[in-house]
C-alpha cells in the first residue's frame, strides 16, 4: 500500500540530556534516530510510507527531575522538531514532548505547538521522574488534569509510550534482562498505566480525550473482558460512568508498531474494530521495511488496510491529505 502513514517514529537530538538512554553498542540505531531528512525520508520511501509522525524517543522529558528543566527541555526539543518539520512539511509532522513535572506549563507547551508548530498531539513516555521513584508520579490524579483538559479542548491525541519500569517495581525480573524492556516489561508497564487513567476517572472528567497506545494496545485488548468482569465484581469503591470496555473503544486507539503479528491485528480488530487500529513501525527500534511489507500483505480487505494504513491517521490527527 502506498501512502501509508506512520504515527510512532521516533528522534533524539544529538547531546539532549532528556532523550533516550539507547542500548550501548547500536551506533547504527543513533545515527538513524538522529537523521530527520535523507536517509529516514530514503527509507520511508522504499516502504510506502508518505507520512511519518515524530516524537522524541523515551524517556524524553519525563525522565529529568527538575520541573524547570524538564520545561526548557520540551520547548527546545519541540522547536527543533518543528525546524524539521518545516524542511519537509509533506513527509514528517509532530508530536509534542510535553513536562508533566508542571502540567500547566504542559498545558501551555502543548496549545503552543499545536497552535504554532502545527503539531498533531502530544507524546508522553510514561510515568513523570526519575527510575529511582523519587518524586515519581502517573497521571491519572486530578493535578494533571490541566494537561488533558487542553488535549481534549484542542482536539489532538495523547500518545502514552513505554519507559522501563521504576527501580522499586523491578523485582519480577531480576536475573532476566532480556524482558525489562520491549520484549515484555514495557508492555506491561504502559498497559498498567492506561488502566491507571480509565479506572482514575481521566475520560469521565475528560469523556471527549483520545488515548493512543502502541504495540497493538499494550495487550490491554486481550486481557480487556477479566479486567472488566473483576472491576465490576471488587470496585473497591471506584464508580466509573462506563466499562472499561467502552472506555477502550471510545476513548483509545492503538498502534501497530513494533508488533507485526496477524493473529494479533486480527483479535484487535475485532475487539476494537479497524476505526481504532493507525499503522506505526516504530522506527528505529523496529524496521520501516519489515513492519510495511508485514502490514501491505495482511489479510484485510481493501477498506480495512486503507482505514488503518491512512485514513485512520488523517481523521484522528487532522492531517492534510
Amino acid at each position: 500500500m502506498l501512502g501509508k502513514i506512520a504515527v510512532e517514529e521516533h528522534f533524539i537530538v544529538p547531546g539532549f540530556s532528556a532523550g533516550a538512554s539507547m542500548p550501548p553498542g547500536e551506533p547504527e540505531l543513533a545515527q538513524r534516530m538522529a537523521d530527520l531528512s535523507d536517509l529516514r525520508l530514503r527509507e520511508m520511501e522504499d516502504s510506502g510510507v508518505a507520512r511519518s509522525v515524530l516524537s522524541l524517543t523515551s524517556p524524553g522529558v519525563q525522565g529529568e527531575r527538575d520541573a524547570g528543566a524538564a520545561v526548557a527541555a520540551a520547548e527546545r526539543a519541540n522547536d527543533l522538531l518543528a525546524e524539521a518539520i518545516g524542511r519537509h512539511p509533506d513527509r514528517f509532522a509532530g508530536f509534542a514532548a510535553v513536562a508533566l513535572q508542571d502540567p500547566g506549563a504542559a498545558a501551555r507547551e502543548l496549545e503552543r505547538c499545536v497552535s504554532v508548530h502545527g503539531f498533531v498531539g502530544a507524546m508522553v513516555n510514561g510515568y513523570t521522574g526519575p527510575e529511582d521513584g523519587e518524586r515519581a508520579t502517573y497521571h491519572e490524579d486530578p493535578r494533571f488534569d490541566p494537561f488533558w483538559a487542553k488535549a481534549a479542548e484542542l482536539g489532538v491525541p495523547v500518545y502514552l509510550h513505554p519507559r522501563e519500569a521504576l527501580l522499586s517495581q523491578r523485582l519480577a525480573y531480576e536475573g532476566f534482562p532480556e524482558i525489562v524492556r520491549a520484549a515484555w516489561g514495557f508492555g506491561v508497564e504502559t498497559g498498567t498505566h492506561a488502566i491507571r487513567l480509565i479506572l482514575g476517572g481521566v475520560f469521565d472528567r475528560h469523556p471527549t480525550l483520545q488515548l493512543m497506545l502502541g504495540h497493538l494496545g499494550e495487550t490491554l485488548p486481550f486481557a480487556v473482558w477479566r479486567l472488566d468482569h473483576r472491576v465490576s465484581m471488587r470496585p473497591h469503591g471506584r464508580a466509573l460512568q462506563r466499562s472499561v470496555t467502552e472506555y477502550l473503544r471510545e476513548n483509545v486507539h492503538v498502534t501497530t508498531s513494533g508488533n507485526f503479528s496477524t493473529r494479533a491485528l486480527q483479535a484487535t480488530i475485532a475487539e476494537l474494530g479497524a476505526e481504532r487500529v493507525l499503522f506505526a513501525a516504530d522506527y528505529p527500534y523496529e524496521s520501516m521495511r519489515e513492519a510495511a511489507e508485514w502490514f501491505d500483505a495482511a489479510p484485510l480487505d481493501d477498506q480495512e488496510r486503507a482505514a488503518i494504513g491512512r485514513d485512520n491517521a488523517l481523521r484522528l490527527l487532522g492531517l492534510a491529505t
